[in-house]
């Protein structure tokens, strides 16, 4: 990454972090508890002198001690940099929430219960949009996201299920030394409940629309010089259903036009890339959680996305980053792993999207498997791309394979491939 670009990156994040503290101002305004990540630092405030920003600072810089005696001497020396950038951020976000609290939003006091529940919501969608840019600079770890990640890895669990036993550990502290300082409970209310499960869905609703911001970012930016050492090749991306014959397409492509064909090969070069096991890959590709309210607790929308809390993300990442590598270096072929959205914003790369159809009217209706097989692929490639598995509006090319011969489809996807090599002069 260029100078100049992690220039702004940190910028925009840095203006994430002041958003986020002003968010935090406005949810606990609102007087129906504060978010879980904020709820001690709320109920010491209640208790004790120091400001609700002040006790922020000093639980942060706690964190980052915890950060260093759990990985070691040698590690924190070698993260040191990324240790280092926290102490800032966590000063500035605890500055910035006690000037919101005290200079900015003196004047919002919600007596009405329906006036506090509008000013929580409100809150909580300013929080979604500080997260929002948080993974949009995708240059750093607030924090208590940092703590979590490092504990996850420590004890081998999942961040999501970590980040979750964290956030209640908090709330029952905060709960604890209400109950101690304040005789009663303070700080814990409604409020945190939907803090915890609004702002992840909120947070991935407006994310999409900060693709305003590219330009800014210089995401996905090739200046000239970039741009001329990468010529454009072309990859082949085949999404198929069940029984359509479209993995023996892809072998006799292969074959045929010289070039590599990869599929069960993803699996190993992504667990190679990341720190998943190979059956952990297996088990987790196009799985989602059937719980939905589970899966919205359970998301990291407060993190950049290779650190995303379900097993099914992390996937889902691993291999976009490998399918994106090798596309990247050579013409290849690549089978399902919504290889034809992950490479469609990707400069060095012209893709012909082929979709394998199976003759349904020929399936037999026992075919229980293929069906839960393509539901499957069908609502996984809803849920990373908004786009409809299978309809013809996506692909470059649709085929039944069945109708027409494994021959015939080979020549025809072959023909289509040669002519768009030389429209790009190869």
């Amino acid at each position: 990454m260029k100078k100049n670009e992690l220039t702004r990156r940190y910028a925009f994040f840095i203006l994430a972090v002041l958003v986020n503290a002003f968010s935090i101002a406005v949810i606990t305004k609102a007087l129906l508890g504060t978010s879980p990540i904020s709820s001690v630092p709320y109920v010491l405030s209640l208790a004790t002198p120091p400001t609700m920003g002040q006790y922020t600072i000093y639980m942060n810089l706690l964190f980052i001690v915890f950060e260093m005696l759990i990985i070691g001497w040698r590690e924190t020396c070698r993260r040191r940099y990324e240790l280092l950038a926290q102490v800032p951020v966590t000063l500035i976000f605890g500055f910035f929430i006690d000037v919101s609290m005290q200079w900015l939003l003196p004047w919002l006091d919600p007596q009405l219960y329906i006036l506090k529940i509008a000013t929580l919501l409100v809150g909580c969608c300013i929080l979604g949009l500080g997260v929002s840019m948080e993974v949009k600079a995708d240059v750093a770890m607030v924090t208590g996201e940092y703590l979590v990640n490092v504990i996850s890895k420590t004890i081998r669990r999942d961040f999501g299920l970590t980040k979750v036993c964290f956030d209640v550990s908090l709330v029952i502290l905060a709960c604890v030394l209400s109950l101690l300082f304040l005789g009663r409970i303070e700080g814990v209310r409604e409020g945190t409940v939907a803090a915890a499960l609004l702002v992840g869905p909120i947070s991935h609703i407006i994310y999409p629309h900060l693709h305003i911001f590219d330009k800014l970012l210089l995401v996905g930016h090739v200046d000239d010089e970039t741009a001329k050492a990468q010529r454009r090749h072309v990859v082949i991306t085949i999404a198929r259903e069940h029984g359509s014959d479209g993995h023996r397409l892809g072998e006799m492509l292969a074959q045929r036009l010289g070039i590599a064909f990869y599929d069960k090969a993803l699996i190993a070069m992504a667990a190679e890339d990341s720190s998943m096991s190979e059956q952990y890959i297996e088990d987790n590709e196009q799985r989602m959680s059937a719980n939905a309210l589970f899966n919205i607790v359970l998301r990291d929308y407060g993190a950049p996305i290779d650190r995303s809390l379900t097993p099914a993300d992390a996937v889902f990442v691993a291999q976009s980053r490998v399918i994106r590598h090798i596309a990247g270096k050579q013409p290849c072929i690549i089978l399902g792993r919504l290889a034809d959205r992950v490479l469609s914003d990707y400069p060095p790369v012209a893709i012909i999207r082929v979709f394998c159809h199976a003759d349904t009217s020929k399936r037999q209706q026992s075919d229980v498997e293929a069906e839960r097989i393509n539901h499957s692929r069908a609502a996984h490639y809803q849920y990373y791309t908004g786009c409809k598995w299978g309809d013809p509006h996506n692909y470059d090319l649709t085929l039944n394979i069945e109708s027409i011969g494994l021959e015939t489809a080979c020549n025809i996807v072959a023909q289509l491939y040669e002519t768009k090599n030389k429209k790009l002069g190869l």
